[in-house]
């Protein structure tokens, strides 16, 4: 990949030397915590040469491709670290073992928003304030009902949270000015508690959106969140509890299974965050041009939504089942290895080796099993995890059980159906997300609006051709023109009918 140099030539130089071989000139770029500045590349130009197009913009500097993001750092952030060649997860410099073990969902958020372990009174007032914004209007109710009883929840979910921006006008920036938040980073005391309290709202709601959105596909009526419960337990009680209002002196009785709820309390935590994945990229992405920060949610619900993302856990409940028993593992891995199948619950975009969660989450399935029964795909999900690590083909690839291939199975023992799952994703992630919207936001430089460029491969200037003029010429490859649709029902008719009057006016 580069020419070493004998450790006697070296000096080490915080930069990096680039020679551009198409002009001869070199270029010494800063190196800063590892990185390079992607905009130091627009200095490095050159004229156009034989095989450049006017579209490359060869004068107008370099630019760094990068699909997908594999190498991109985005921000500067405080937040969470991750070694993927070593398997680490850290909060805030935290282990997440440590807070899996010791903490509590609502101490880690706290830790994740404000940067460090609260003092008691700290967590308490942090709290207090959480469960108090849990309630919600009750026009909430007309509005989950408008939708269709098979609606999927996260299709109701990423609904709900851009709905909670049109109750709160004093959150948008389009309404109070675009510095209502980012003024916060000059001190300004106001806009610092006016984003506390769309944080209070957003995390306090988020069980109340997502019980909302579960009850509506049980067609109960809507729980009002209860009072001297935990935040996972407040979660349990509206989803479960029979009585649509909160009655204060059977709350002992009806508290959750203490085991669920603090099964539900660590799941959390390791939810929480994971650094810049695809939804709290999204969730900056947005926030960069500053709506208000339920908007930004939503639009992070959203990507959190697919099945390459929130979904995973879900993907392989469903791998189980199609595998169907132990005695079907072997033959389920040699279809893996010659690509008919998909393992899903295996390896990561960013852990090259083990996923510490992983870990964690093993502990935690014995404790949930251990209340509500062994599950029937729990024998072959063994066979799976066990086959699978002691077979070269996937050791050598690095594909070893992650956080979903477990979290599935507990959620599935807790009797959540499996569309329910990327819900039970979103509720912790909130926090994630608002504590990089946070961080965002108090940027002493300032926000700027995230525009990335790209490269176009598009064809050069072409001139109008009138329609009588063209030739008819198809264009090749996939998907260049529309395709043909195959109409049922009432549009089927319709299209019928409308041929039979053309047929009829011939005559």
């Amino acid at each position: 990949m580069g020419k070493q140099f004998p450790a006697s030539e070296l000096k080490r130089d915080e930069s990096l030397r680039i020679v551009d071989n198409r002009t001869g000139k070199e270029y010494t770029v800063p190196i800063t915590h590892n990185s390079i500045p992607a905009n130091f590349f627009k200095g490095i130009r050159a004229a156009a040469g034989p095989n450049d197009r006017p579209e490359d913009e060869t004068e107008r500097g370099l630019r760094v491709a990068d699909r997908g993001f594999l190498n991109t750092a985005v921000i500067e952030s405080h937040i969470t670290y991750i070694d993927g060649d070593n398997g680490v997860l850290r909060y805030r410099g935290y282990p997440i073992e440590q807070l899996a073990e010791h903490s509590s969902f609502l101490e880690v958020s706290y830790l994740l928003i404000y940067g460090a372990l609260p003092s008691a009174s700290q967590l308490s007032h942090f709290t207090s304030e959480v469960l108090l914004h849990g309630p919600i209007h009750s026009d909430a109710e007309g509005f989950f009902r408008a939708f269709r009883y098979d609606a999927h929840p996260m299709s109701m979910l990423t609904s709900a949270f851009a709905y909670l921006g049109s109750y709160y006008g004093e959150a948008n920036p389009s309404l109070q000015g675009q510095d209502l938040f980012t003024k916060a980073a000059k001190g300004d005391p106001a806009a610092l508690q006016n984003m506390d309290r769309q944080i209070f709202r957003l995390i306090g709601k988020a069980t109340t959106l997502a019980a909302m959105a579960y009850r509506i596909r049980q067609g109960r009526d809507f729980v009002v969140p209860p009072t001297g419960m935990s935040y996972t337990e407040s979660f349990l009680y509206q989803l479960d509890h029979l009585s649509p209002t909160d009655h204060l002196s059977e709350l002992h009785s009806n508290k959750p299974h203490p085991v669920l709820a603090k099964a539900l309390d660590i799941l959390f935590i390791l939810h929480a965050d994971h650094e810049m994945n695809a939804s709290s990229t999204t969730v900056l992405q947005t926030g960069s041009s500053l709506p208000d920060p339920f908007s930004a949610v939503a639009a992070g619900c959203a990507s959190l939504y697919g099945p390459l993302h929130g979904g995973a856990n879900e993907a392989v409940i469903r791998m189980l089942i199609s595998i169907g028993s132990p005695k079907n593992v072997p033959a389920f891995l040699e279809a893996v290895k010659k690509r008919q199948k998909v393992l899903s619950g295996f390896g990561h975009r960013v852990y090259k080796t083990s996923d510490p969660r992983s870990f964690i989450i093993r502990k935690v399935a014995d404790e949930v099993f251990a209340v509500t029964g062994r599950d029937p795909l729990l024998d072959t999900a063994m066979a799976l995890h066990d086959a699978a690590l002691k077979d070269d083909y996937f050791v050598s690839r690095r594909l070893a059980p992650n956080v979903d291939f477990w979290s599935g199975l507990i959620y599935r023992a807790m009797g959540f159906p499996m569309d329910f799952f990327p819900v039970l994703f979103v509720v912790p992630r909130v926090v994630g997300w608002v504590a990089h919207w946070r961080q965002m936001m108090l940027s002493p430089s300032g926000v700027k609006i995230w525009r990335p460029r790209q490269l176009y491969l598009g064809p050069s200037t072409r001139d109008y051709v009138p329609q009588e003029e063209r030739t008819g010429t198809f264009q090749v490859g996939v998907g260049m023109e529309p395709s043909v649709i195959e109409h049922s029902g009432m549009t089927k008719r319709r299209k019928l009918a409308e041929a039979a009057g053309k047929v009829r006016s011939k005559l």
